[in-house]
């Protein structure tokens, strides 16, 4: 009756090595995998796995350990069928995790050299920060937007957790800049000090702004993002809603789009906001050519693909270019339609 192939793979994908596999993903590839390679193609004497990647036909185990040796000892990602960036992605994280073990496990304290110590270091860039950081929030100017104004009352959310950053990193600051000076004690008990002290030496984020805010992957990155956040939420308190709203800029983007869906359903008496469905267009305009708001809706802009590719011209996905790990997309408009 030959071969049952369903419970072939089943065995593989599920009893044999799907038993250890533990992410779902992971479990989903192998059970792909069985589907592609174990049928009756295997047996014709054309079949590969990949190019190179054949079943050997041998008679004595010896002949079999003489063709694994001769398989390369690096397998590239085409061999999985991933694309090639998937290796540039895989050594790029690789190379993360050494130079992180390297940083975490430099001395700590301060060297007898005569070059700059780590204090004064920490100091001026505590310094710098402080100098740059936003001044706190006028809820009154809120008030007067509208308080029950649905895109109001995400944009009040969004400030308040963004007073929370700004006031975590002022009072850490300034904590650390007296501890630097002597002021207070730094005692083994002041762990967020300690802390924000050896990362910010180290350009990385303290545990304690990391908690209550977002993650990056140095700390220039992650200060340059808090003026830039703080940036667009000012803006549109002084100056009224952005044509283009920064999407990844906020803490909580489906709010965002959960409001506009109120605000679309407040605008049509007639609509059920449990039967308000979310749609999109991506436009061929960038964030620079948008010069007026859409007549419903949002736009939204800051959304990046990976592991895929944008064709503008006829605004569908295609296979990653080499060596461009991640595109930026074009302007989208999101939308609410009634789906009843």
């Amino acid at each position: 009756q030959g071969i049952s192939w369903n419970t072939v793979r089943y065995m593989i994908g599920e009893v044999q090595y799907g038993g250890r596999v533990t992410d779902d993903y992971d479990k989903r590839l192998l059970n792909c995998f069985a589907r592609v390679w174990f049928n009756e193609n295997m047996f014709d004497s054309a079949f590969c796995f990949y190019t190179g990647y054949k079943i050997p036909v041998c008679k004595t185990l010896e002949q079999y350990f003489d063709y694994i040796q001769l398989l390369p000892a690096m397998d590239s990602p085409e061999v999985f069928g991933l694309h090639p960036n998937a290796d540039i992605t895989y050594q790029r994280n690789t190379s993360a995790d050494v130079l992180d073990t390297i940083t975490n496990i430099q001395p700590k304290e301060s060297g007898g050299g005569s070059g700059e110590t780590r204090e004064s270091v920490v100091y001026r860039s505590a310094e710098d920060m402080l100098e740059k950081l936003p001044p706190d929030y006028v809820k009154a100017r809120l008030v007067k937007m509208g308080a029950l104004n649905s895109m109001n009352i995400f944009l009040r959310q969004e400030i308040d957790r963004m007073q929370k950053v700004i006031t975590v990193v002022r009072t850490s600051l300034n904590d650390l800049k007296l501890a630097i000076e002597g002021t207070i004690v730094m005692s083994e008990a002041s762990e967020n000090l300690r802390d924000a002290l050896d990362n910010m030496y180290d350009a990385r984020i303290p545990q304690v702004w990391r908690r209550v805010s977002w993650d990056s992957s140095t700390l220039g990155f992650w200060f340059t993002e808090l003026l830039d956040r703080n940036a667009q939420l000012s803006t549109w308190i002084f100056q009224g809603r952005p044509k283009v709203f920064w999407i990844t800029g906020f803490f909580n983007p489906q709010g965002f789009l959960t409001a506009m869906k109120q605000e679309a359903t407040r605008a049509h008496k007639d609509w059920a906001l449990d039967k308000v469905a979310m749609h999109n267009d991506v436009l061929k305009l960038t964030r620079e050519e948008i010069t007026s708001s859409p007549s419903e809706g949002v736009y939204i802009h800051g959304l990046y693909l990976e592991g895929a590719g944008w064709d503008k011209r006829r605004s569908i996905l295609v296979e990653s270019t080499p060596k461009i790990l991640f595109v930026q997309l074009p302007v989208l408009h999101m939308y609410a339609v009634d789906s009843s």
